[in-house]
Order: C-alpha cells, then sequence, then structure tokens
C-alpha cells in the first residue's frame, strides 16, 4: 500500500545536538509540505535530556518515532575509541535492525534523509528504491571542507595541523592549521578514516540539506555549485533549508529561572553554557567563574562537572550528574555573586532563555544548532569552540558573519585567564561601538533568517522543490506497481 503523500523516513545518530535538528525537519515536512514522517533514532540508556527530547517530540499528529535497539559494540570499541568512531561504529552496527524497520512499515518510506552519520544507509534505501538525502545540520563551510576532505586527504602530506600553510578549498574560505576539525587531528586515527569515507559517500545522494538560508554564506553555496570548482565534489543538488531550530516552550522551563530573568533589565544578562556535550577542565570552570565575577554582569551559567577525559566528555550522557556545583567553584562564588546570577547545574531550556529579552549575550561552544538559536534570537555571542567542527564555526562567527567576539587564545590550546575572560564579557555586554556594531548585525541577520523561511522565502522554497521531487518520485513508483 502507498499513501497519498510522501513518506519519509529520517535517521538520526545518536546525541542531541543531532537529534534536535532532525526532529525540527521532521516537523517542517509534515506542517509545511505535506509529507508523511518516520523519524528512527538509537533509543538511549544514558541521556536523559535526549529521552526528554524524543518523548516530547512522541505527538502521533505530527509523526511517528522508531526507536531503534542499541547495539552491542563493546567488542569494538575500547577506552580509547573517540566520540567519532563510537557514532560512526553504533550507526554501522544497527543497520539490520533499520532494515527491518523499513520492511515493516505501512506505507514504505518512498525517501530516506540520514545525518552524517547515515551515508552507510543508502545500500539499504537503493534495496527499497527509496530516493536518499543528506541533511548536513551545519553551515556550508563545513560541508565544503567535508566534501574536499578526500582530495586533501590525498594532498596534504603529515599531519593537517602541523602544517604551515591554510589548506586552499576552491571558491571558499581558506582552512588554518588550527581550524580543522577533530577527526583530522590524528589522520591514524579510525575516526580520520570514516571522515574520508563519509566525504566520499554523501555525493552518492540525491540531494544534500544545509540548515543554514541562502544569504548567509553566498560565496560558499556559489562555489559548491559550481561545476568548475566545489560542484565536480559535490556532484547532486544542495538545498538551504534553514535555520531550522526548537521554538520557545518546546522544553519544560524552570520558573524560579524565569521568574528571576523578567526582573532584569533589556539584553543585560550573559547566557554560559557549552551545550549538550560540552566540558570545561577544572582550572578553566575557576577561570570562567572568576572572569564572570570580575566582569560585574548579570549572568546565567550551565554548569556540568569538569571534564577529566576530553572537551565533548558529555555527549552521550547530557542531562544526567550531580546538582552541587558549589565544589567545581572558587569558594565564595556563589554567595558573592547570588544577586548578580544564577548557576544551572548540567541543562537549561537554552531556546527560551535566549529569546528571553533581558538576554544579551551568550557565551557558547558554537555548536551549529546553539549557534542557530543564537541568531534566530538576536543575541550576539562569545566564541569558545570546544571539539568537532566549533573551531570553524567561531572563525566564522567572529570574521565572516560579524555577530560574534571571541577571546585571543584557542580554548582548545590553552586556559583563557580571567582577565581576558572579564574583558570579552564587557566588550559584547556594555554599550561600546564594537558590542554595538555586533548587536546590529545579529538583528540583521535575524530578519533575514526569518525571511528565509516564509512564505516564498528562499528555504521555503527550497525544501519545497525537494517536497516536488520526492512527489514526482512516488506517483513514479505508483505506476511502476
Amino acid at each position: 500500500m502507498m499513501s497519498s503523500k510522501p513518506h519519509a523516513a529520517l535517521l538520526s545518530s545518536p546525541g542531541l545536538g543531532h537529534l534536535i535538528p532532525v526532529l525540527e525537519l521532521g516537523k517542517r515536512l509534515v506542517t509545511h509540505h505535506n509529507f508523511q514522517v518516520t523519524v528512527l533514532v538509537i533509543a538511549s540508556h544514558t541521556s536523559p535530556a535526549e529521552s526528554q527530547v524524543i518523548e516530547s517530540a512522541m505527538s502521533p499528529t505530527l509523526f511517528d518515532i522508531v526507536q531503534l535497539p542499541p547495539p552491542d559494540i563493546s567488542s569494538l570499541v575500547d577506552a580509547k575509541t573517540t566520540t567519532g568512531s563510537l557514532l560512526s561504529i553504533m550507526m554501522r552496527e544497527v543497520r539490520p535492525a533499520f532494515r527491518s524497520s523499513i520492511s515493516a512499515m505501512e506505507p514504505r518510506p518512498t525517501i530516506l534523509i540520514a545525518d552524517l552519520f547515515g551515508t552507510e544507509f543508502f545500500p539499504i534505501a537503493d534495496e527499497f528504491q527509496m530516493l536518499k538525502y543528506v541533511y548536513i545540520a551545519s553551515n556550508a563551510w563545513f560541508l565544503a571542507m567535508f566534501l574536499y576532505s578526500p582530495i586533501l586527504d590525498k594532498e596534504v602530506e603529515g599531519e593537517y595541523e602541523d602544517q604551515k600553510e591554510p589548506f586552499i578549498i576552491p571558491g571558499c574560505r581558506s582552512l588554518r592549521p588550527h581550524e580543522v576539525f577533530d577527526a583530522m587531528l590524528d589522520r591514524n586515527n579510525q575516526q580520520y578514516h570514516e571522515l574520508i569515507r563519509m566525504g566520499i559517500e554523501i555525493p552518492l545522494s540525491d540531494g544534500i540539506l544545509l540548515n543554514i538560508w541562502e544569504d548567509l554564506e553566498p560565496t560558499t553555496l556559489a562555489a559548491l555549485r559550481d561545476e568548475s570548482l566545489l560542484g565536480r565534489v559535490a556532484k547532486v543538488p544542495i538545498y538551504t533549508v534553514g535555520p531550522l531550530r526548537r521554538s520557545i516552550g518546546s522544553t519544560s522551563s524552570t520558573s524560579q529561572l524565569f521568574e528571576w530573568l523578567d526582573k532584569q533589565p533589556n539584553e543585560s544578562v550573559i547566557y554560559v553554557s557549552f551545550g549538550s556535550g560540552g566540558s570545561l577542565s577544572h582550572e578553566q570552570t575557576i577561570e570562567l567563574a572568576w572572569g564572570l565575577e570580575l566582569s560585574q554582569q548579570k549572568f546565567i551559567w550551565v554548569l556540568r562537572p569538569p571534564a577529566t577525559k576530553g572537551a565533548d566528555a558529555a555527549f552521550f550522557t547530557v542531562g544526567s550528574g550531580e546538582n552541587d556545583v558549589s565544589e567545581y567553584l572558587p569558594e565564595g562564588f556563589l554567595s558573592r555573586t547570588h544577586k548578580l546570577g544564577i548557576v544551572v547545574p548540567m541543562w537549561a531550556p537554552q531556546v527560551d532563555i535566549l529569546s528571553h529579552a533581558s538576554v544579551g549575550g551568550f557565551l557558547s561552544h558554537c555548536g551549529w544548532n546553539s549557534t542557530i538559536e543564537s541568531i534566530t534570537s538576536a543575541v550576539p555571542m562569545i566564541a569558545w569552540p570546544l571539539y568537532a567542527e566549533q573551531r570553524m564555526n567561531a572563525t566564522l562567527l567572529n570574521e565572516e558573519f560579524g555577530v560574534a567576539v571571541r577571546s585571543k587564545v584557542l580554548p582548545t590550546k590553552e586556559v583563557v585567564g580571567r582577565e581576558e575572560i572579564e574583558t570579552v564579557v564587557r566588550k559584547i555586554m556594555e554599550d561600546n561601538q564594537e558590542g554595538n556594531v555586533i548587536r546590529a548585525r545579529v538583528k540583521q541577520l535575524k530578519c533575514d533568517a526569518e525571511k528565509a523561511l516564509s512564505e516564498g522565502g528562499s528555504s521555503n522554497n527550497q525544501l519545497s522543490q525537494v517536497a516536488k521531487y520526492c512527489e514526482i518520485h512516488m506517483q513514479r513508483m505508483k505506476v511502476k506497481d
């Protein structure tokens, strides 16, 4: 039996930062483009926040969510296995469960939309005669780097970080050695080989969806579509469908927190959070606390236990842990700053906070979901990249988009001192020329983003193109049957 509307299977890899944009794309397809949607996720037993997001999205009026049983990968990994490798292995091992699930669906999906870690599912999509799209919930420069990485792999000798000159990506901003994403830091590591594989597999899709809008990165998008530049490696159409983000009130808000926010002047509070997976070292946590206190700016700080492994230590466990934060902070910090700010343990309703009129700055790890949420709330940023592609994002925010300031030292290389933290916080929060320019710029980008998603806007139109193509494919399938 075939449905009267296109049925899309959306596949998300583990992790809150991967799940949220997939769910938001699913909502958009259902509410604006007349799709039937089934979202497939790997069930998480370690992240309460992830489980909460899945449960709150389980609405029969929108779409079905299928939780695939987590595969046993204990024999395939060890303590040294990186987050990127873990994700690739988990996705690879869940393929039989995914195939069984697709086979049992009525009506069967006619389209697969997989995130970056789902390219190895394309043969299953081919088996069921499904169109296949890759949803890159990030920016065009990140996509360009990913697609060009198999070529760089052949051209660059030695480790990328040790190179003296920037890497030239045809038609795009060049990439400086310190900006490469984590998977490129060790060419002998499995996650590097997974990256190269994905770079080769992405163009095997029928199209690539990006969580940006046309006017945000016009030069890079032009290069990706130009056969004489990156079009020769991209090979397939690229659709900008963003900015897709959670709506206000999509998570349970902490009333006490918002009662406090309601009492603060407009744009007077800086929000400090390092995303769903980010953690700081103990030393850096202490310096950040002192920096916030010295700045004398109002703050909300989402604090996790200091990282003992890596900056992405909380990736699989977001929302779990102890609530007593005083042991990680300078002695007396909470009592000295009790009128100045609030420290929230582990997790907070970020979209609701950023959307509040009292919030005027965001000290962020520069994950793309957080970036989108900040720009669409017209909140300028302090860029504090930690892992994955966040160093690239920080460069875009600071140098290309003009919506962020950043520290002189890279947080992934050195501890950022309290005096420098005080300086960047004041720069973004106080009435000064640089802060005013950034505030005006982020407000303009917010308007551009809203226009792109509105009726007749570029992102709305491009997702309509995808929907039209999926409809034609579905009609062809009916004729074959």
